[in-house]
């Protein structure tokens, strides 16, 4: 199986710029890109910050998109979502039954599993009782599958201070649902705008760069720094023995 992962696309209005590049404008050209490389894909994934400021003009622009991706498109909201703004444009969207956006995806290579890490008022994510026991149950529930989970905050610091004071302020409680599981074979997120992978709790894991601003590798810093680097998505191959995961720096500008 072949899928896509993008990530952090921070869309604000049409022709508007950000930390002075044009979302956009980086979007459209990824998505050029999958169209003209990959359309073979059984899916894509964002994982999350959708809209850099929740505005539903955002979420017109990646329905429109994404729309004519011709691959179908699953979304992660971030931090920086809006979530009733969001699904005025995404009403068709799976809520479960406590309104967050959480749901699963059967693929050819196994379970997709969405979460939601997104509070309002906050950077950090996010992971309530309410959240916490629908994971439980859908863990359960898929125990003898290969499970795949997406979420946009790492559930875990990166030894990066600048996002880890950001992160996920229920690490322990996450950590505590997913340890029995064996059967999760990787876990993608976003949210720090660095390509990075590893393991936790045996659980390998990625994350790779926006689609149009980066966070500067600076492990001193507790301030957000941006980075002048280029952006990116992720092409995953999976088999039933591998997981593997091409970052691919797409060009902003298309040769005929």
């Amino acid at each position: 199986m072949k899928f896509i992962h993008i990530t952090d696309i921070h869309l604000v209005s049409p022709n508007v710029l950000l930390h002075g590049l044009d979302p956009a404008r980086r979007f459209a050209r990824c998505l050029d890109d999958i169209k003209r490389n990959h359309s073979d894909a059984e899916c894509c994934v964002i994982t999350g910050d959708l809209a850099d400021k929740g505005e539903e003009s955002a979420y017109q622009f990646l329905f429109d998109q994404i729309t004519n991706l011709g691959i179908q498109c699953h979304l992660i909201l971030g931090n920086h979502d809006h979530r009733g703004n969001f699904l005025k444009t995404f009403a068709k969207m799976d809520v479960d039954e406590h309104g967050f956006i959480q749901y699963t995806i059967r693929t050819s290579a196994g379970v997709f599993v969405i979460i939601d890490t997104l509070e309002s008022g906050t950077s950090s994510g996010i992971y309530c009782e309410h959240r916490s026991e629908w994971l439980r149950d859908t863990l359960k529930q898929n125990s003898d599958e290969s499970v795949f989970l997406f979420m946009h905050h790492p559930p875990f610091d990166l030894g990066f201070s600048c996002i880890d004071q950001i992160g996920l302020t229920d690490q322990r409680n996450f950590a505590e649902i997913v340890r029995p599981y064996a059967n999760i074979r990787h876990l993608f997120f976003g949210h720090a705008h660095r390509p990075i992978s590893g393991n936790w709790q045996g659980i390998s894991f990625s994350s790779l760069r926006g689609t149009n601003h980066q966070v500067a590798l600076d492990f001193k810093s507790e301030e957000i720094n941006y980075a002048d680097e280029p952006p990116e998505y992720s092409i995953v191959l999976v088999s039933d023995d591998q997981v593997i995961v091409h970052t691919h720096m797409f060009p902003l500008e298309i040769n005929e």
